[in-house]
């Protein structure tokens, strides 16, 4: 009966043979925290322009109720003061959810741009990788059959 080969030993010999480069992994560790810290980066901007737009629109809001609770002589003039209010509030939450969706975009481009930076960084990086190590595999193996 034909006895099947074990390769155990041939993938161990070769495995061993195949340096690894532990470099790499930091340099990719370090390529993630400068990503990471690019990506927090923008949203704590967009955190904080978001904050300033809802304090701004907030105290504006309230320099208008402020008019709404002065006390007037006919009640016509309510009505007018309301009208009035409804008028700037939504004059304000327009104006607000633009600079709403001017932050959100801003967020988007810059989201994009460092994804598209780093996914070129990587794609060269990898090509490299891929490339030594399909040369140190071949020698790897060339040697060990070379050996038998």
């Amino acid at each position: 009966m034909a006895k099947t080969q074990d390769f155990t030993k041939m993938m161990q010999d070769m495995m061993a043979s195949v340096p690894m480069d532990m470099s790499k992994m930091q340099d990719a560790f370090k390529a993630q925290t400068v990503l990471t810290e690019k990506m927090a980066k923008v949203a704590i901007d967009a955190a904080e322009k978001s904050t300033d737009i809802s304090a701004k629109w907030a105290k504006d809001s309230l320099a208008k109720v402020g008019a709404l609770t002065a006390s007037k002589a006919e009640p016509a003039d309510y009505a007018k003061v309301m009208s009035d209010f409804a008028s700037a509030s939504v004059e304000m939450a327009t104006e607000n959810l633009a600079a709403f969706a001017e932050v959100a975009k801003k967020v988007q481009m810059d989201t994009v741009e460092l994804m598209l930076a780093a996914g070129k960084e990587m794609t060269e990086e990898t090509t490299a990788a891929v490339k030594k190590a399909t040369e140190e595999v071949t020698a790897a193996a060339k040697k060990t059959v070379a050996a038998k």
